[in-house]
């Protein structure tokens, strides 16, 4: 009976500390990160590119946030690349600025990725990692494609 009492009291005192460890959901997304950093992106929190007519007058919720995963970019010798985005917008895909002509490398990122956006330091796409690691190889192979038409027009 003590031998029982003793386990019982064990068990209370772990239990909470089962709290700490990841769920089998941020495993996963640590895997996926952790992929996109062996092969040269950087992985950070952003908001969501927004359409200037849709842009709130009051701070951004938390909704509004995704997950970049960017290639950094060479510096341009020339001019500084234009700061543009694109969305993904029913089945299909429009520039932030509706003259920008969208970029060949959205026919090969996942259905997943929600936009683009390209700036003078980076390219990459906003997601909410919805997807599995093999999704993550097709936006390497997909911003490493766009990093080398950027290099080379």
């Amino acid at each position: 009976m003590k031998y029982l009492l003793i386990l019982f009291i064990v068990a209370l005192a772990i239990a909470p500390l089962t709290h700490f460890l990841p769920s089998k959901r941020q495993r996963q997304q640590a895997r996926m990160r952790e992929y996109a950093a062996v092969h040269g992106l950087f992985v950070e929190f952003r908001d969501l590119p927004a359409i200037p007519a849709q842009l709130p007058t009051r701070r951004k919720s938390r909704a509004e946030q995704a997950i970049y995963y960017g290639k950094r970019l060479k510096p341009s010798r020339a001019e500084p690349r234009p700061r543009r985005a694109w969305l993904r917008e029913d089945g299909g895909w429009r520039g932030v600025e509706r003259r920008w002509l969208v970029p060949d490398v959205v026919q090969a990122v996942p259905t997943a990725v929600e936009a683009l956006s390209i700036d003078e330091g980076s390219c990459g796409v906003y997601w909410h990692e919805a997807g599995e690691e093999g999704d993550v190889a097709l936006i390497v192979a997909a911003l490493e494609r766009w990093e080398q038409s950027l290099i080379s027009p």
